[in-house]
């Protein structure tokens, strides 16, 4: 009777197995091939792992995979061609970053379409809450005053209060500004977002520059804040806070 080796078996089993393909689902999924290709002729060229991170807009491990066994080689360029390429490299990453970004951005604002009577109420309502002057029980101001320096939540808001009837005779609109600023032309501006004339305007409220302040809000595009003051307001401020607990409440209650 003939007695198996003790790793007879085991050294035939490795054979066996070193010599057959892996199984379909132990493979990776295959790598972008005109990156690793392109990063393989990029690394022969003398480029180094960060230059190719920037030129190819991916990550530097991805990198490293794809050109790990090839050698180290010497430099072919300058220092300072070394540095344009890596400029340029940065520059290509940024563009298609920010290409993407403003991709993003773009489907997700066609994804809105039209807003219903519904859906426009809800937002200035929410809008509002954020923004807005509200009641305190220690101070009864049931009145709506909203004050804010992005033009878009102004239009917004604005829009808001035409959608609840309120006529633009019942608005006081001002200005509040630092007083180093041009209050002449952030009025003309903010009467263009209003759609108003300047002569609407009450007095503006101009803020005390401190000097050891570092303001970034300045130049051009620097416009202060305009300031809505609706009169006769005190029945649409609480149907703005009952309607903004009613959200609160039916986006937190518990399904039975």
């Amino acid at each position: 009777m003939r007695v198996a080796h003790p790793h007879g078996n085991k050294e035939t089993l490795q054979r066996l197995v070193e010599s057959a393909p892996p199984p379909e689902w132990t493979k990776r999924p295959r790598a972008k091939d005109d990156l690793r290709k392109r990063a393989r002729e990029l690394r022969t060229l003398g480029w180094t792992y960060g230059q190719m991170q920037a030129e190819l807009a991916c990550s530097k491990s991805s990198v490293s995979l794809w050109v790990r066994d090839l050698p180290t080689p010497e430099p072919k360029c300058t220092p300072e061609e070394q540095r344009a390429r890596m400029n340029a490299g940065l520059t290509h990453l940024r563009d298609a970053q920010d290409q993407e970004r403003q991709a993003t951005k773009a489907a997700a604002e066609a994804a809105v379409g039209e807003l219903t009577d519904r859906e426009l109420f809800f937002a200035g309502v929410a809008l509002y809450w954020a923004e807005g002057a509200k009641d305190k029980p220690h101070r009864r101001t049931e009145v709506l005053q909203f004050i804010n320096s992005d033009p878009n939540v102004i239009t917004l808001f604005l829009r808001w209060l035409e959608f609840l009837g309120v006529q633009r005779e019942r608005l006081t609109l001002r200005v509040s500004i630092h007083e180093s600023a041009d209050v002449e032309a952030a009025e003309r501006f903010w009467a263009g977002v209003a759609g108003v004339d300047t002569s609407a305007f009450s007095r503006a409220t101009l803020k005390r520059h401190n000097p050891r302040t570092v303001r970034k809000n300045t130049g051009d595009t620097y416009h202060g804040c305009l300031v809505i003051y609706v009169r006769q307001s005190a029945d649409l401020y609480r149907r703005m806070e009952g309607t903004w607990y009613g959200i609160v409440g039916a986006a937190t209650r518990q399904p039975d």
